[in-house]
């Protein structure tokens, strides 16, 4: 296949590749059959897949006009057009999964039984959209199983630093974070198979409102695991899971996090200046995850007109935090909380509207809006001084919608009028270095993408210095993992899920992919390690999880999985607000 050249022409790469024996990429698919009516879309709902269906040719443009994918699906079962979407996904008139900007790719599961669309991606279009998902008149908020009764149990003593449940086998459970827990009755080790993992502890969801609430980001340190929910923060020792430091209360809902941890353990989150309607995203707080301990504070400044800080993103690259608006970002000294650089509009009217940290500071602006030239751009930052390093320009139609990774960089764009996606990988230096060549349904986990774009909001996707690893979506059976080679787009090698439940990947750690294989009815999720060279790729167990709380685990609609030193996490990361039952906060297993 022949690849764009490094230097793209003026306004974007341009050279088309060669198509591959056997018709192309992209070619039209069958889709799947509906699964009931179609659902009513919420007022104001963008249009059915990404346009319409055009017509197709061997070379329906990609971000440089080289991409492989774009060529239109069969027309829906409903008379819609499908659209391969992100990973191949149908679009909005397809009958199970309405989809919207950053939407989760599944409906919540029904009460009491496994969701039978469980694993589905994400679509994400390019353009603003609602706010909330609406559904029948009802507005999704969804997280983990209830499960168990509403229990005040007594806290206990433990010299026991190493991972282990209480003195009867039941896992420690401090309530609602309140550090008033202890041992639940509701011993989730209860019917433990030999050779399978222990819940170690597990947390229930403080209250939370009606209509549900965020419990965003998840962070490990070698001492605390720590969640943040609705307006509370709540830190646990990772060996026993008894409170680390009594719950930190913010005075209004938490609305953004930072993904990262700097170096010392420390991280930032932001909460609503008030409960009014009118109220923003723009109160920054640091916080200490080891002592609870709360830093500087900071008030983040309106921009220019249509530029609020009523929805924020932020990322953190070394000493640098950065928080992005709907079209700017501030940097500040995570240490001192002074304020370092803006990025600010600049050339063809460029409006930075997202950023991706963590080894590196990454800007994607949306430029020359409304006019023949509008286009996306992604452009290096020096995050001490905001020194552009490199700018890459996207051709036409194309939106970058989420970082995949950040080093080495893995863009992920789409375009609507040709329903069309594309996955690109960069070099050090910003220049092209491949794309994905091969069509493929991926299907990682995406949150939602709102006003401000969530460049980082996809778990279930992970990468190393010459290659990345993406989950197929299973169709009938156990998924793939495919490795991409970065240095060309093609397959390195693929390995099927271990069970007939989804795996998806992790981190890579040690020069081994880890991987968590999702739970079944009648079986606990895994922790797999899959050695990333050699001529075997076949998973090996590292954790089996215990049955008997299969249900629960699966429950977790929404939610952040890790796996640091021998440990598995599972926390939700939203709250339903159901008071009728105590939903589940974050599990965490061990041997």
């Amino acid at each position: 296949m022949t690849q764009p050249p490094n230097q793209p022409p003026q306004g974007g790469f341009g050279a088309p590749q060669d198509p591959p024996p056997g018709g192309g990429f992209g070619a039209p698919q069958t889709p799947p059959p509906p699964q009931g009516p179609p659902p009513t879309p919420p007022s104001g709902a963008p249009q059915p897949g990404y346009g319409y269906p055009q017509q197709p040719g061997p070379y329906a443009s990609g971000p440089y006009a080289s991409g492989p994918y774009g060529q239109p699906q069969q027309p829906g079962p409903y008379g819609q057009p499908q659209q391969p979407g992100p990973y191949g996904q149908p679009g909005y008139g397809y009958p199970q999964q309405p989809q919207f900007p950053g939407a989760p790719g599944t409906p919540p599961p029904g009460s009491g039984s496994r969701n039978p669309f469980k694993g589905k991606p994400a679509l994400v279009v390019g353009a603003a959209a609602a706010a909330l998902l609406v559904i029948g008149g009802t507005v999704w908020a969804v997280s983990g199983d209830g499960g168990g009764e509403d229990k005040k149990p007594v806290a206990r003593q433990s010299d026991d630093a190493k991972p282990g449940p209480g003195a009867s086998g039941a896992p420690v459970n401090p309530g609602d974070g309140s550090g008033d827990g202890g041992e639940d009755p509701e011993n989730l080790n209860e019917g433990r198979r030999a050779g399978e993992s222990k819940v170690l502890w597990y947390k229930e969801a403080p209250d939370a409102p009606g209509s549900g609430a965020d419990a965003p980001g998840m962070w490990i340190t070698d001492r605390t695991a720590v969640k943040a929910a609705y307006t509370q923060l709540s830190a646990y020792r990772v060996g026993d899971g008894k409170p680390a430091w009594e719950p930190l209360v913010l005075p209004h809902k938490i609305c953004a996090v930072t993904p990262e941890k700097t170096a010392d353990n420390k991280i930032v989150v932001a909460h609503m200046s008030g409960k009014s309607d009118r109220a923003k995203c723009n109160q920054l707080q640091l916080v200490d995850l080891d002592t609870g301990e709360k830093g500087w504070t900071e008030e983040v400044a309106d921009g220019a007109l249509f530029d609020s800080a009523l929805s924020i993103k932020m990322t953190l690259v070394g000493d640098t935090l950065m928080v992005g608006r709907s079209q700017s970002g501030t940097a500040y000294d995570v240490t001192s909380g002074k304020k370092l650089f803006e990025s600010k509009k600049y050339g063809d009217a460029c409006f930075p509207s997202g950023f991706a940290g963590g080894e590196r500071l990454i800007q994607v602006a949306s430029c020359g809006a409304g006019s023949d030239n509008a286009h996306d751009e992604v452009r290096e930052l020096d995050p001490k001084t905001g020194k552009v390093k490199w700018t890459q320009k996207f051709d036409k139609g194309w939106r970058v919608e989420r970082a995949y990774s950040v080093d080495p960089l893995v863009i992920y764009s789409t375009n609507r009028d040709k329903k069309a996606w594309n996955i690109s990988t960069f070099t050090a230096t910003g220049q092209f270095r491949s794309e994905v060549g091969f069509d493929e349904d991926f299907a990682p986990t995406c949150d939602w993408a709102i006003l401000a774009r969530d460049l980082q909001g996809c778990e279930g996707v992970a990468a190393d210095a010459d290659t990345l690893y993406l989950p197929t979506k299973a169709t009938t059976g156990a998924n793939e993992i495919v490795a991409v080679n970065l240095a060309d787009g093609k397959e390195k090698w693929r390995v099927k899920s271990p069970a007939e439940e989804s795996m998806v990947p992790v981190k890579v750690e040690g020069g081994k992919l880890i991987a968590y294989v999702e739970p079944s009815y009648d079986a606990g999720g895994r922790i797999v390690s899959i050695p990333t060279t050699g001529s075997s790729h076949e998973p090996v167990g590292l954790m089996q999880n215990p049955q008997s709380v299969a249900k629960i685990e699966d429950s977790f609609y929404s939610r952040s999985i890790d796996w640091v030193d021998g440990r598995f996490y599972l926390s939700t990361t939203r709250l339903t607000g159901n008071d009728e039952s105590k939903e589940k906060l974050m599990l965490a297993y061990g041997k």
